[in-house]
């Protein structure tokens, strides 16, 4: 019963971490649809971190903004909250609100 139990929390965290990943992947994917650095975002909501090595590793699967289907605001704010990333969705709405010709 322990080799099933530890299998069944291995699926779990690990269908979790690749729910994180997709997250990651929105976020990333609007920033560049926007014009905006992820990297950049991610240190305003999170400066004491030094940089989020899976940030990096899902930014080698972003695509030209011409290559990608539009995100709208409300996907990516709610997406963010889901997992809980409210400073992350803090500095998105900040972004969104100072986007160049937006009163």
């Amino acid at each position: 019963m322990d080799e099933y139990r530890k299998s069944v929390e291995e699926g779990i965290v690990e269908s979790y971490r690749q729910d994180e990943d997709m997250m990651i992947l929105v976020f990333a994917q609007w920033c560049v649809n926007e014009g905006l650095s992820p990297e950049e975002l991610y240190m305003q909501a999170y400066p004491q971190q030094q940089s989020n090595e899976r940030l990096q590793r899902v930014l080698e699967l972003t695509v030209p903004k011409e290559e990608a289907g539009p995100i709208p605001d409300d996907t990516v704010l709610g997406v963010l909250s889901m997992f809980g990333n409210e400073d992350l969705a803090f500095v998105v709405s900040d972004a969104i609100a100072n986007r160049p010709g937006k009163k």
